[in-house]
């Protein structure tokens, strides 16, 4: 079930964050065209009602765009930047070339078949996939956790709000649950 406006209105009332006006249907067309990615049901519900601002969330509004690709980017960039420093590799991807550059290009051609994995707060992502109840999760290079079952679910956690631990089994996201 998408998350309600009005649910994502209290959500946002509890933040301890400063929340700007709302994202218009233009503004979402806009960030969806120019970085490549649709935001998912529940993420655009809480966007729709609010947009946190300041410290570490992600300034959809006036955010300088090359950060903001960082931020998208970082993600695929961790994982890569293990395969390429650290020996990291999944066995689902085959045997690992014996050449850095291989295992490279081998697990970039992977990863670009992955789900798009959107900034929330932080180091906190939820994926770029086009349901509801997706989990969130703190993504740092291949250590991945999920920091809440849900969106909703996420920011009691993270911000400690009251009320909020209805703990389910996470959705399956490919690829990023297999790293949890």
């Amino acid at each position: 079930m998408t998350l309600s406006a009005a649910y994502a209105r209290e959500l946002l009332a509890a933040l301890p964050a400063q929340v700007a006006d709302p994202l218009t249907a233009a503004e979402f067309a806009g960030l969806e065209q120019r970085f490549g990615f649709v935001f998912n049901p529940d993420h655009r519900a809480l966007l729709a009602a609010g947009l946190p601002v300041g410290g570490r969330w992600p300034d959809w509004r006036d955010g300088d765009p090359d950060r903001l690709r960082d931020r998208l980017a970082a993600p695929v960039d961790g994982v890569l930047f293990d395969v390429q420093e650290n020996g990291f590799w999944l066995p689902a991807w085959g045997d690992r070339p014996s050449r850095t550059a291989f295992a490279l290009s081998v697990a970039r051609r992977m990863l670009d078949q992955t789900p798009q994995l959107v900034p929330v707060y932080g180091h906190r992502y939820t994926p770029a996939l086009p349901e509801t109840d997706l989990p969130v999760f703190s993504v740092m290079q291949t250590d991945v956790i999920v920091y809440g079952d849900t969106l909703p679910s996420y920011l009691h956690h993270e911000f400690d709000l009251p009320g909020g631990d209805t703990r389910t089994a996470p959705k399956p996201v490919p690829f990023w649950t297999a790293l949890t």
